[in-house]
């Protein structure tokens, strides 16, 4: 089944979806929140899935009215899954890949706080900050205990969506060198219109791997289609392990991969910096600009049939104004 969150205060509507996403229904009447319903996925994921089977008297779907499925969540954990991607970060700036980077994923803890709808603005203060897209994959977890390995974390995944992880690369290698990790450097992330259990995926799902392109669009030209598949070191079910190593998680805990980067460079980019660094690797200096002011990113993923499977991430880059917000 398919799940959104229609905008409405802080938690959102919960709506299930037509699977060609051309219609839905509010499921208020057996969960309010998407929230709710992880915290009772046993008892409402039947009734949830029976709604999606019959969805008579349905209303258009609108992913202009969708918040994030998840509007908020208690934690957001994003892995690396993909070394091509760290591997070219590093060369680019004459770093060896650490030994231990095969077998222990690189994971750092997001804005959960606040999460944009997928047709919000991207709000950021400065151009000079270095904005940049990274698309990924992501799932969201029900009550998960700690310690689990990844064979048990696996069960524990309810839903997939797609990720737009904003990232201020020109403040993050200060934030780095303090050696405490991100903050400044990472604003909030936003999420397709639309969760979907794994069975959505059919055979594309594999392994806890989403085997289909994530295509990436900016300002109208596509500039990447790497196969979230290919080239994944962990899978999303070692990284929901890596997550609860030392921690329980709580229902509502979105874990993401990291920017999805295959090794063939004619599948293109999933995010600026990586092109960024495959010419200064190639020709000594960058030559691609972050993203400016009035600039737009598209985010999809298509089926084998080539419909959309989550709906688009569909954002452009605009100044904050602080009055207008307080306004």
């Amino acid at each position: 089944m398919k799940l959104a969150s229609y905008k409405h205060g802080r938690d959102g509507q919960l709506m299930v979806v037509s699977s060609d996403l051309s219609t839905c229904v509010s499921a208020s009447d057996i969960a309010p929140t998407m929230q709710y319903a992880l915290e009772n996925w046993s008892a409402c994921a039947p009734k949830l899935q029976a709604l999606s089977e019959n969805m008579d008297g349905g209303e258009s779907f609108d992913p202009a009215k969708c918040a994030s499925p998840l509007p908020r969540s208690h934690q957001i954990a994003d892995g690396s899954a993909y070394l091509n991607h760290v591997e070219l970060v590093r060369k680019a700036r004459g770093a060896e890949m650490p030994p231990e980077f095969l077998h222990d994923p690189l994971m750092y803890q997001a804005v959960s706080d606040t999460i944009m709808g997928p047709m919000d603005d991207i709000e950021a203060q400065d151009e000079a900050h270095g904005i940049d897209y990274e698309s990924e994959v992501a799932v969201i977890v029900d009550d998960t205990p700690m310690g689990v390995n990844a064979e048990e974390a696996a069960q524990h995944i309810k839903l997939i969506m797609i990720m737009n992880d904003v990232t201020l690369r020109a403040l993050i290698p200060a934030e780095l060198a303090k050696g405490f990790g991100f903050f400044n450097g990472k604003p909030p992330s936003a999420f397709s219109p639309v969760a979907v259990t794994p069975d959505e995926l059919g055979d594309a799902w594999k392994g806890s791997k989403v085997h289909l392109p994530l295509l990436s669009t900016y300002n109208g030209a596509q500039v990447g289609c790497p196969n979230a598949g290919d080239d994944m070191n962990f899978s999303l079910a070692e990284l929901v392990a890596h997550a609860a190593k030392t921690r329980p998680l709580q229902a509502g805990t979105i874990v993401g991969s990291g920017t999805v980067s295959n090794k063939d460079r004619s599948k293109g980019y999933s995010c600026f910096a990586e092109i960024r660094m495959i010419e200064k690797i190639d020709i000594g200096e960058f030559k691609t600009p972050f993203m400016k002011f009035g600039d737009k990113i598209r985010i999809e993923m298509l089926d084998k049939d080539g419909n959309s499977i989550f709906g688009a991430i569909e954002q452009k880059v605009v100044q904050y104004n602080a009055k207008a917000k307080a306004a």
